[in-house]
């Protein structure tokens, strides 16, 4: 059963956050994911929720989305990311 990681963005320092983007995309196609939407425009239909930057990245997964997140290999870069934006993330069980 496919998988879905959600990230919400605001990028506080676009300078470092570059360098996690450009590191980040091969890491998770080492892990098995795709990128269904990253950072396009975003149109709030209902409520008010306002993301600034929305990724979506399919894994086949749940326990294929947790081994891209926790490990070793992507910790730097989840490092990274902390220090550079305001980050809300989910996975997302799929059908």
């Amino acid at each position: 059963m496919p998988a879905y990681v959600i990230a919400d963005v605001e990028v506080t320092d676009p300078v470092g956050f570059e360098e996690y983007r450009k590191a980040v995309s091969p890491l998770i196609a080492a892990h098995g994911g795709t990128y269904a939407a990253r950072g396009g425009a975003v149109e709030a239909l209902e409520g008010d929720w306002k993301p600034t930057r929305l990724t979506i990245i399919k894994f086949d997964s749940v326990a294929q989305a947790r081994g891209w997140y926790d490990s070793p290999d992507y910790r730097p870069l989840k490092d990274l990311r902390k220090k550079t934006t305001k980050s809300k993330l989910l996975i997302v069980e799929g059908l």
